[in-house]
């Protein structure tokens, strides 16, 4: 069990974020146990091809065997919605003697370390430099386009959805309802480590004045604290809806309500269970922005359809009427 402790003005100091390059550096666990991953199935089949193309070797070894990775390749976020090239540069600065702690913590022993960490270690800013270049041709090559719009809109559903119970049940509800390895006492957040294989040796972390963020991830299982406790506590959990990653678009059986609205709205109104972006929509639709935008104002008009802006994406989402006419 690890306890994280909330004194007095803790949890106005905890907050909500998530990171890119958390979750591009995560995803490289699908390499090593595909599957461990179902929902990212398609997306790897789609991308192995590109693979080829990149420093796999570098890629690979930046996960250990049993998935975990060194805390400054997920550093914290520092505010909500993250940009890779912002975190990519953070990451490019990582100091030397940290990159060798890391691997070594996320190793546990020397003789663990794959031959091409054990070679680079003896320099660790050229094997920054390295790894840094191989993230970077991975995110442009195999994620940014296809991949990250849709699981950006996944962590955008899950902030959003963990705003309304904050709001509405408050905080006690918010920090327990985050995962089945979550309780909560009033004063302290209980995270259970019994169905965690590798043991973490510490059981104890302060929140007063250093503050808590808490990362959604398509990649836990549940769950899950830093593997250094000396860093700002962050605390991951499996993002809301993470299994709508493999869906694909519904098909809509009633005709009644194709009659009324036409086909493609009435697939769009389908859709819209959960907030989508225009361009995600039409990722997974596979027809154009701009015909996809024409059909949503439609909807929206008619009062089907919310939208909330969130810097310059805006996302829909069904409204009750929209959700009555659904069913």
């Amino acid at each position: 069990m690890i306890e994280f402790r909330f004194a007095v003005g803790g949890l106005a100091t905890t907050s909500f974020a998530y990171s890119p390059l958390q979750e591009a550096v995560l995803s490289l666990r699908c390499l090593h146990d595909p599957a461990r991953y179902p929902h990212h199935r398609p997306w790897l089949r789609r991308i192995r091809p590109g693979l080829e193309s990149l420093d796999r070797e570098m890629l690979t070894a930046l996960v250990a065997p049993w998935l975990w990775v060194p805390d400054f390749l997920t550093p914290r976020p520092a505010h909500a919605r993250q940009v890779f090239a912002d975190e990519l540069d953070l990451l490019r600065a990582t100091p030397p003697e940290t990159v060798v702690a890391g691997f070594h913590a996320a190793y546990r022993t020397p003789e663990a370390l794959p031959p091409v960490l054990a070679r680079g270690l003896t320099d660790p800013g050229a094997l920054l430099v390295r790894l840094t270049d191989a993230l970077d041709a991975y995110w442009h090559t195999c994620l940014a386009a296809d991949w990250w719009p849709r699981v950006q809109s996944i962590l955008e559903a899950d902030l959003a959805h963990r705003g309304r119970v904050l709001a509405e049940q408050g905080a006690g509800a918010l920090l327990s309802g985050l995962d089945e390895r979550l309780s909560w006492t009033g004063s302290r957040l209980l995270l259970s480590t019994r169905d965690v294989t590798a043991r973490t040796p510490w059981s104890d972390v302060g929140i007063d004045g250093r503050g808590l963020v808490l990362v959604p991830t398509m990649f836990a299982r549940g769950a899950q604290q830093l593997i250094d406790p000396a860093r700002p506590p962050v605390l991951m959990y499996p993002a809301r809806g993470r299994g709508t990653l493999s869906e694909k678009p519904p098909p809509v059986n009633d005709e009644a309500l194709v009659r009324l609205l036409g086909r493609p709205r009435a697939r769009l109104l389908r859709l819209l269970a959960e907030p989508a972006s225009t361009t995600e929509l039409a990722h997974r639709l596979g027809v154009t922005p701009g015909a996809v935008s024409q059909h949503l104002a439609v909807l929206y008009d008619a009062g089907l359809l919310g939208r909330a802006r969130s810097g310059r994406i805006v996302r829909y989402t069904r409204t009750r009427l929209g959700d009555d006419l659904c069913r």
